[in-house]
């Protein structure tokens, strides 16, 4: 699944890490895995090259769509909440908040050294949030290309030969 790479952070320090070779990376070492040819759905996770480079992570903050519901009183002033997707009047393409441009943040990694900002390489629609990631920060320290993956989106606009496959990844990471 992964070739393994050293690399040398300090003239004592080595870090093994891997890399999945059915995936494609960004150079901010998010990894893509098309998962749904037909649908163009794509799953989002980090490369094990940022805990390498980092330590390891503390926290994952993965982006949250925006409530659609309002807090109001009825009649009697009692509080409650409605939801506004069943309000009259709304157009279809009222799922704001889950909409992801190019360059807006797309996921917070914290580490025990810094914090990661790592914004979206493509606009997107966000569908599937891994909440157990966000939960568990060991999961992305562990298991960075299974159960650790952050998101799963629907991109606007995604074309695999614009990331770079598993050597040219190593070759970019041999540079830094």
């Amino acid at each position: 699944m992964a070739a393994l790479s050293e690399m040398n952070m300090s003239d004592s320090d080595y870090f093994e890490f891997g890399v999945a070779h059915d995936r494609r990376y960004t150079l901010e070492h998010l990894w893509l895995q098309l998962i749904d040819e037909k649908d163009g759905t794509v799953k989002v996770g980090m490369s094990e090259f940022l805990r390498a480079d980092y330590g390891d992570v503390v926290r994952v903050i993965l982006p949250h769509p925006q409530d659609t519901s309002e807090f109001v009183l009825d009649d009697e002033g009692t509080a409650g909440v409605r939801d506004n997707d069943e309000g009259e009047g709304r157009s279809e393409s009222s799922n704001a908040g889950d909409e992801i441009g190019i360059g807006e943040l797309l996921v917070t990694v914290r580490t025990v050294s810094d914090r990661v900002l790592i914004n979206s390489p493509f606009p997107c629609k966000v569908l599937e949030l891994n909440g157990e990631v966000e939960d568990n920060a060991d999961l992305a320290n562990d298991d960075a290309y299974g159960d650790g993956w952050f998101l799963i989106v629907k991109p606007h606009e995604f074309d695999e030969d614009q990331f770079l496959d598993a050597n040219e990844y190593v070759e970019y990471l041999g540079e830094l």
